[in-house]
């Protein structure tokens, strides 16, 4: 039997125990169902032997050399990462489009006794409900903006509003990237179509009655694109602004950004970025700042005259007042938890 995906809210609560991705490696790392694992029925380098042989010698012989790889691999996964399932296990299997892979191994574990399912259409069915969801369908929630300077600390906010109870969606967590020119992570940042994943699928499990809580973005986080209908209704929506002292702020960034300060080669690399808008004169001083460790400088700097002014300029994107100004005047977490309790107040 195969289940029909027809939202993404219903995916969220199919009556499964397991999701279990058999595509390959590669094709897992690009993009999955959230929450599934990946039992690859054959390798990346196995997948483009058979696909070789299918294509340039004999769909005969490819398709058994497939079926001894699939059932080699298959017996792997049996012996290993399903090993201690017990009988009640109920187990839903796609691939790319609901073919021969998923469907073999899905076999193979219904001859164990296990009542294993299919997604109709594999991959390409649920990809295409969140290509609806987030580049053809209007939002149906209410977004709140958390606006504000860099070094406002909206992130850990956000946390703490999740903290809270509120529905919120990290976008820099989403993207493995804090936004900024300088706020890349040491791990490479997933694929678009993963970003996008995890977008859609938060979005699935929120009531839409109740208000999202997100940070207000440009367009690009690192090297990833907001979709167009999250950023039409984000461009609409209402927002909180926060605001909060330089001196508050240049502390959360030195601890915020304590990886890269780690790591002053990389630093000065980054700020090399910058010359394009500041010049070799000014971007020279603060690379001396990052090799003197004279980080608090350097964060003020960067603050006063790259971010501060790029974010006045973006303010023209707003076409209403913000519902409020949050003014905190620390960044503790004293300080944060108060403006939790007066966002909620706003939106309750």
């Amino acid at each position: 039997m195969a289940q029909k995906l027809v939202s993404l809210t219903q995916l969220a609560a199919l009556p499964f125990d397991q999701i279990i991705d058999v595509r390959s490696p590669s094709e897992y790392a690009e993009d999955h169902i959230p929450g599934a694992i990946n039992l690859p029925v054959l390798s990346d380098a196995e997948r483009a032997t058979v696909g070789t042989i299918y294509v340039q010698q004999d769909r005969f012989l490819a398709r058994k050399i497939g079926a001894a790889l699939v059932a080699r691999n298959a017996a792997n996964h049996l012996d290993g990462p399903l090993a201690d399932r017990d009988g009640g296990w109920r187990p839903l299997v796609y691939c790319w489009r609901g073919g021969q892979r998923s469907g073999s191994f899905a076999s193979i574990l219904a001859q164990v006794g296990w009542r294993a399912e299919l997604i109709e259409g594999g991959y390409k069915s649920y990809r295409r409900l969140v290509s609806a969801a987030l580049y053809e369908e209007a939002l149906p929630h209410r977004l709140v903006l958390l606006d504000g300077g860099t070094g406002t600390a909206k992130t850990r906010l956000l946390a703490r509003l999740a903290d809270a109870g509120a529905q919120v969606i990290d976008l820099e967590g989403m993207a493995g990237h804090r936004g900024s020119l300088l706020g890349g992570h040491e791990t490479e940042q997933p694929a678009q179509k993963r970003f996008e994943s995890r977008v859609a699928m938060a979005l699935a499990r929120f009531d839409p009655a109740r208000p999202v809580y997100v940070e207000a973005e440009s367009n690009k986080i690192g090297k990833l694109i907001v979709p167009p209908m999250l950023w039409k209704a984000m461009i609409a929506a209402d927002h909180v602004m926060l605001s909060a002292p330089l001196g508050a702020r240049v502390r959360y960034l030195t601890q915020a950004y304590g990886d890269l300060l780690a790591n002053v080669e990389l630093l000065c690399t980054k700020l090399e970025l910058l010359r394009a808008y500041h010049g070799a004169e000014r971007v020279a001083s603060w690379q001396q700042m990052a090799q003197a460790g004279d980080f608090a400088l350097l964060a003020q700097e960067l603050v006063t005259h790259h971010y501060d002014p790029r974010y006045q300029k973006s303010q023209s994107r707003h076409a209403r007042a913000p519902l409020a100004t949050i003014v905190m005047q620390g960044l503790t977490d004293a300080d944060l938890d108060a403006a939790v309790v007066d966002i909620l107040a706003l939106n309750g």
